[in-house]
């Protein structure tokens, strides 16, 4: 039992680090119909501007705090993922609207290939590190309820908490604020949104950058941990099988699609590893997302589309 709920709990904390890039995937969605295939590229070039600034600044300026540096790269960092949101909208959205689904589809994955290769010429192309200081030894628990407790990962939990807080955070803006209301509002109708007053364009550029911040976010928690590396984009890319899970449209969806995930990929490797062979964790995401497709394509939480003819 002890040895099922480590499984568990350590499915639930990866999951949460999903569900985190796959609001990313949601938001833009939402606000813009695109499905944003350049999420992926969008975590890698955050996490590469944030570790090589955390490098860079203590050289420019000599001073030794890490810390410092830390704080100094991820206001640098977000401010870059601003230009990148602003550029974006700028040359690429706003020349496009209205445009057909596969047009906004292959112009993400331009972005995608830009941001790739935009990253290994600004930042280079090396495995860099990030230390934000998390814990690395592990964590006995429930030491009273099980025998030997339960061991966790710190580095995980710590990691799961603060991917959990900013999607909380995130989950309120978007409910409880105008621009939220705003973003709500442009998700169900463009031209009714723009006829009130809603500016499309201020609105594609918050939800950008709000994408670019959860990117910038995940890009250092999974940076922390497995380093910055381009393989880091393909991590990303688990947040597909999250939204088809959780449905395009549904932030509620994003983080139950991603815990689901994540228990589901740990579970698989558990107990059907020693029959099916190694690398469970790999490929589980996809075949659980291609059966959704299969018989519920809107996934959990989405809308279903009915076309009249």
């Amino acid at each position: 039992m002890g040895f099922f709920l480590e499984t568990l709990f350590g499915g639930l904390m990866v999951g949460m680090l999903y569900s985190l890039i796959a609001i990313g995937f949601v938001l833009i969605y939402k606000a813009s119909g695109v499905f944003n295939f350049a999420q992926g590229a969008m975590v890698l070039f955050a996490a590469l501007a944030m570790a090589r600034f955390s490098e860079w600044f203590p050289l420019w300026f000599g001073f030794q705090s890490q810390i410092l540096a830390n704080i100094l790269a991820f206001v640098a960092a977000m401010a870059v993922m601003v230009v990148v949101a602003w550029l974006i909208e700028r040359l690429a959205l706003s020349k496009l609207v209205n445009q057909e689904g596969i047009t906004l589809l292959m112009a993400t994955l331009g972005i995608a290939y830009f941001l790739d290769g935009m990253g290994q010429t600004i930042f280079g192309n090396d495995i860099y590190k990030i230390d934000v200081g998390m814990p690395k030894e592990p964590l006995m628990v429930l030491q009273g309820t099980f025998e030997g407790g339960l061991l966790l990962s710190q580095e995980d939990l710590v990691a799961a908490l603060v991917a959990a807080g900013l999607v909380v955070v995130l989950a309120i803006f978007f409910q409880k604020t105008a621009t939220g209301r705003a973003l709500r509002a442009v998700a169900d109708d463009h031209q009714a949104a723009q006829s009130i007053g809603i500016p499309l364009k201020r609105i594609w550029v918050i939800v950008w950058s709000v994408a670019g911040f959860s990117a910038l976010v995940a890009g250092i928690i999974w940076g922390s941990k497995l380093g910055v590396q381009f393989s880091l984009s393909l991590v990303a890319l688990k947040a597909l099988p999250v939204v088809i899970l959780g449905g395009l449209t549904s932030i509620p969806g994003a983080i139950i699609g991603g815990l689901l995930i994540g228990v589901g990929e740990k579970l698989s490797e558990i107990y059907l590893g020693p029959m099916l062979g190694g690398g469970i964790e790999i490929w589980f995401a996809y075949v659980l997302a291609l059966v959704f497709l299969l018989v519920r394509p809107q996934g959990l939480f989405g809308e279903k589309i009915i076309d009249r003819v």
